[in-house]
């Protein structure tokens, strides 16, 4: 049976979960569970060790590797980005996090709404609006980790707490993303953790199992949304006793087809493309290393979108109107999308 998250027990779960997944403070794990993601009224500053970068990646890159430097990481960014200031004011503030990551790589900064001009490892030059849209840029922060090769070893969009940044770091530097997948690795480290089975957090909008989501024979009527979870996830106990609790947000999930998988079962499942497999085998197979993750098909089948990294109460609603709006038939890219509804 699933469990309907009682929010007198929310702090509780809160505290021990993050006992178990990570060393952080409380006063951390309160900013990093329950912050506002509202823009920010001040503009943010970057880190002083940021690299002056005149944006010429491939000069950058070639004094990383002149420097000892394990590769380049590109950080795409928005001023007011309140998930950006948890990167750098909160995953960036820590003093073992920060040493590691200018040890081993340099870091570029790129304004995703910029209009300066870039110029990429391949020679291209674009505009940096132009390069975050084309490198998929959609949730800020975003970061790719290029190898001293320059070849892409990792891209992480969106903000994930410490620990798995922590991991994100060692994989790229210790040249693990050379042998296996970043999902692979994580789940190799999350092995050696005890955890007792736990229960999904229930909605009233998902959908009963047997889940047959096939919709290349028979379109659906309505876009489709995907909640992948674990049992023992402290950020979906998190997403469900907070931003699911808004009446706004469960007013548009309602106009979806929703249903939820626990990423870790080998419950079976019918895939929107019409393939016969279980829950952990898709998840695997889409790539999957952060739960929960929300993943947006439209009514034929075909991925829109996916939210797979924190994301609060204004994230969500910006995904959930490019849904609802249908701006995926006129504008394929989401970044690209919000800037036209920026400019309206």
């Amino acid at each position: 049976m699933r469990r309907n998250l009682n929010p007198w027990l929310f702090l509780l779960a809160t505290l021990l979960a993050g006992l178990l997944a990570s060393p952080l403070a409380a006063e951390e794990l309160d900013d990093a569970s329950s912050f506002n993601d509202a823009p920010l009224e001040s503009p943010l500053q970057h880190p002083a060790w940021f690299k002056q970068s005149f944006l010429h990646l491939g000069e950058d890159l070639a004094e990383a590797k002149a420097a000892g430097k394990r590769g380049l990481v590109v950080y795409f960014g928005q001023r007011r980005c309140p998930y950006c200031r948890m990167l750098l004011e909160h995953n960036l503030g820590l003093a073992d996090v920060v040493s590691y990551a200018r040890r081993h790589f340099d870091w570029v900064a790129i304004d995703i709404w910029g209009s300066e001009e870039v110029t990429d490892l391949a020679g291209v030059e674009l505009k940096a609006r132009d390069l975050a849209v084309r490198e998929n840029a959609n949730f800020t922060p975003s970061l790719i980790f290029y190898d001293t090769q320059g070849r892409q070893a990792l891209m992480l969009r969106g903000y994930y707490r410490p620990y798995q940044f922590r991991a994100a770091l060692e994989y790229v530097a210790d040249g693990h993303y050379r042998q296996e997948s970043f999902a692979a690795y994580l789940e190799r480290g999350e092995a050696t953790l005890t955890f007792e089975p736990g229960e999904l957090n229930d909605e009233p909008f998902f959908a009963s199992p047997p889940h047959n989501l096939d919709r290349s024979r028979l379109p659906g009527e309505r876009p489709l949304a995907v909640f992948f979870e674990r049992g023992d996830c402290h950020a979906c106990d998190v997403l469900h006793a907070q931003p699911l609790r808004d009446p706004q947000l469960q007013q548009m999930f309602r106009q979806l087809d929703v249903l939820q998988l626990d990423m870790a079962s080998g419950q079976a499942v019918i895939t929107p493309s019409g393939q016969r497999t279980n829950a952990r085998d898709w998840a695997r197979s889409l790539g999957l290393f952060y739960s929960p993750s929300l993943l947006f098909f439209d009514e034929q089948g075909r991925e829109i979108i996916r939210v797979d990294s924190v994301a609060h109460f204004f994230r969500l609603r910006s995904v959930l109107d490019y849904v609802l709006s249908q701006g995926y038939r006129e504008e394929p890219n989401f970044m690209r999308w919000r800037m036209r509804r920026e400019l309206d």
